[in-house]
């Protein structure tokens, strides 16, 4: 892809800047909860919550091609948000995380049942609230994504040789945890939008969750904790096989594979082993040959919007797709 300046967030959000307020509202009425603990932890992730990524996609996949069925929009944003949420609360769980977007999890500040509890409670708060549509074809996406999500989940934990992780069992890997949901958001905005582009938005959200994950990846590899808000080398320390790692060991020589081999039988990896493995990462080309697949990906997720509607709505999905491959830097 063409190298531009990077799209601030906020552009690609300016044209649902509005409903993505309602989205931050729905978000703190759904998770509403008077039994206290409850609510103490739901108001500490609503404080933390992310940029809103998954919801600005809905949002902007709701806008596309028309002007009619925006009012319940901001819910179903809520509703996506919530179930990712659901899912990063369980993740830092299963990998014992302290820190997520700079500041403390949930398990950390409370405890590892609270965090389960906590992600069970979003995750049905979030299906209860898509029921009051009426819908069984949206329930069905969501569904869908949220077993992806799961399965995805599953195969990362029972993957017991690291180094016999394919390039393949990556993008499986990267499809179900990530790019099913984004999918499903953009596929779920469409359909209370302009339904007629439900397909074209469904492969869109498709590519740049793909893309995105490969680029979230590569910052592993590339940035400072502060850029990140995790330590650097984040994945390497849980011995997390990733796309720049899986292709510069096809290029490593024997010596370079036992090196590999050693970090990885060492339970307690080093900060001079880490930044050994970056080294090599990108010494064997494997750095740069992710940029290439993110820049791909990111591609085919334009090239998806080609028959949609030239809108401000389009315009800002495909702004989104160059912040997506650019936040690898």
């Amino acid at each position: 892809m063409l190298r531009t300046a990077l799209p601030r967030l906020a552009k690609i959000q300016q044209p649902v800047r509005d409903p993505l307020e309602g989205v931050e509202a729905e978000i703190r009425r759904i998770i509403l909860s008077d039994f206290e603990p409850i609510q103490e932890v739901g108001d500490y992730l609503a404080l933390a919550r992310g940029k809103l990524f998954r919801p600005t996609l809905l949002l902007l996949a709701n806008r596309v091609g028309g002007s009619r069925g925006h009012e319940r929009a901001p819910t179903l944003g809520a509703v996506v948000e919530l179930l990712h949420l659901a899912t990063l609360v369980h993740d830092d769980a299963v990998d014992h995380s302290v820190l997520r977007r700079g500041m403390p999890t949930v398990n950390a500040l409370w405890n590892h049942q609270s965090a389960i509890i906590m992600g069970d409670y979003l995750y049905s708060r979030a299906v209860t609230e898509l029921a009051s549509f009426g819908r069984t074809d949206l329930i069905t996406v969501l569904a869908v994504a949220a077993n992806e999500m799961s399965v995805g989940e599953m195969r990362q934990l029972v993957s017991a040789d690291a180094l016999g992780f394919t390039e393949e069992d990556y993008y499986r890997l990267i499809r179900a945890k990530t790019a099913s949901l984004m999918s499903a958001a953009c596929e779920m905005g469409c359909m209370t939008g302009e339904e007629r582009h439900r397909g074209a938005l469904a492969r869109y959200g498709h590519f740049i969750g793909m893309a995105f994950q490969i680029a979230d990846d590569l910052l592993d590899y590339t940035a400072s904790e502060e850029a990140t808000g995790k330590p650097t080398g984040h994945d390497l320390r849980e011995h997390k096989m990733t796309l720049p790692l899986i292709a510069a060991m096809a290029r490593m020589d024997e010596a370079e594979l036992e090196e590999v081999e050693a970090f990885f039988a060492d339970p307690v990896p080093t900060d001079e082993g880490i930044r050994r493995l970056i080294e090599l990462s990108a010494e064997r080309g494997g750095i740069d040959y992710a940029r290439a697949r993110a820049d791909e990906f990111g591609a085919r997720a334009a090239e998806a919007l080609q028959d949609v509607p030239r809108d401000e709505a389009r315009e800002a999905l495909l702004l989104a797709v160059s912040y997506v491959v650019e936040r690898r830097r």
